[in-house]
């Protein structure tokens, strides 16, 4: 067998890293569940034809066949997908299961998902998202746009990790923009607004030309409402400054003021205002998400999300929704790769219990299952080795005490301090901070 070689953009974290990722992943679910969300898992794969039916992520999706398949793969609903992202198989879970489940439905959903994209720093090919979604049926209210934030904001503000600041926009506010202004093709306008963090606005001027039909006067207005960005409600007036009027403008400035007003009444300074978020994927239609983390935001959004009212749809029923997405493995390879994630020691134990002689093992066993039993993680020396030798493997793994069983009681040591006192299995605990690895 050859020698085994990385794959790039699968990342596979070290089990001090995937202590930190679990914990990072506990305070998320546990903020997710204080706001009245249910957890969900969906399946791994989806029809193609529903993964390539929204947005353009045909050159993303991995293809899913045997090997002794046929070369040329099955073709309609036979063809299937991994998923790229929660959102999509969402939608499909509610419109299978709407018969039984109660509105609005309120889902958290922490999978894997796989994206044909070119592996780069903090942008992986299979990587872990952590979803929220709000789905009604018919009509959902434009308050729950303005409460993904403040969820979201006190997710990642539990986490030893920068400050973060939540971006928002508002498609509507855009289409009638530039419905406004005369484009006729707004969807083309959006898509091209949104490289204008990659590509600048020379570039975004032409593809508006080319791609959405824009004379100089048009592209000049576009960009001058994606240069908009305020951190209160101010930021309407300069929509309104620019001249434009359209009554799915006013509907997207009056939604947005709501959520910025929300946040900076929850966490002032969370959210900003900001037009030029226009978001890639086709099927947003109200407000819209990006959140950077402060100090990283070179790297893009670590957070994403939005409105959408017509990717799930049955006949004359509708499930609008609106959803966001922390991308746990982005976020966490930026803070791994610049050393800014530690753990207090490698291995979730606390304990070592020390072994005098192998026909003694059993008494030590005893200790540990007793410590086990009161929720100290546990383990039992390897070997009945010379205690100093057993105290130095303690240290290399980063178990801060050794426990010495005794015929006439039983000891406790600190190796960090040194300090070694009488204890009983049966009452003894370590300090709060010494009981699970602290992540910091």
């Amino acid at each position: 067998m050859s020698k085994p070689m990385p794959l790039s953009g699968f990342p596979e974290w070290t089990t001090s890293q995937r202590m930190i990722e679990q914990f990072v992943l506990d305070r998320i679910r546990h903020t997710f569940e204080l706001y009245g969300f249910a957890p969900l898992e969906t399946r791994s794969v989806e029809p193609l034809d529903q993964l390539l039916r929204k947005g353009e992520t045909s050159k993303e999706v991995y293809l899913l066949r045997r090997l002794q398949a046929d070369a040329d793969g099955p073709a309609g609903d036979d063809a299937l997908g991994l998923h790229f992202d929660l959102t999509v198989p969402f939608a499909r879970y509610v419109l299978e299961n709407a018969g039984k489940l109660q509105f609005p439905f309120r889902r958290y959903q922490i999978q894997k998902v796989w994206r044909g994209e070119r592996p780069q720093e903090g942008r992986y090919r299979e990587f872990l998202q952590a979803d929220i979604d709000i789905v009604d049926r018919d009509t959902l209210p434009a308050h729950y746009e303005a409460e993904m934030p403040l969820v979201i904001g006190d997710a990642l503000r539990s986490l030893p990790i920068p400050p973060v600041r939540i971006q928002v926009n508002n498609r509507k506010i855009c289409e009638g923009f530039y419905r406004g202004i005369g484009l006729t093709d707004p969807e083309a306008a959006l898509r091209a607004v949104d490289k204008l963090d990659k590509i600048g606005p020379a570039k975004v001027a032409a593809l508006l030309a080319e791609t959405a039909g824009a004379s100089e006067a048009q592209a000049d207005a576009c960009l001058a409402l994606a240069g908009i960005s305020a951190a209160d409600a101010s930021f309407a007036d300069a929509v309104r400054a620019l001249g434009v009027t359209d009554p799915l403008l006013d509907e997207g400035i009056a939604e947005l003021v709501a959520v910025v007003e929300t946040a900076a009444a929850h966490a002032p300074g969370l959210c900003v205002a900001d037009l030029r978020i226009a978001r890639g994927l086709d099927y947003y239609t109200g407000t819209v998400y990006e959140t950077s983390l402060v100090g990283y935001e070179r790297f893009g959004s670590i957070c994403s999300g939005g409105r959408y009212d017509d990717l799930a749809t049955a006949g004359a029923v509708s499930y609008p929704g609106v959803g966001i997405s922390i991308g746990v493995t982005r976020l966490l390879g930026l803070l791994f790769g610049a050393g800014a994630l530690s753990v207090s020691r490698s291995v979730p134990t606390c304990v070592l219990v020390a072994v005098g002689v192998e026909e003694e093992r059993a008494a030590s066993n005893a200790v540990a299952e007793a410590l086990r039993s009161r929720g100290v993680p546990t383990e039992v020396s390897p070997s009945a080795a010379k205690f100093g030798k057993q105290i130095r493997y303690a240290e290399r793994r980063g178990i801060p005490y050794v426990w010495f069983p005794g015929a006439d009681g039983d000891q406790v040591k600190d190796i960090r301090s040194g300090e070694q006192v009488d204890a009983a299995a049966g009452e003894w605990m370590p300090p709060h901070q010494d009981l699970k690895p602290q992540v910091g």
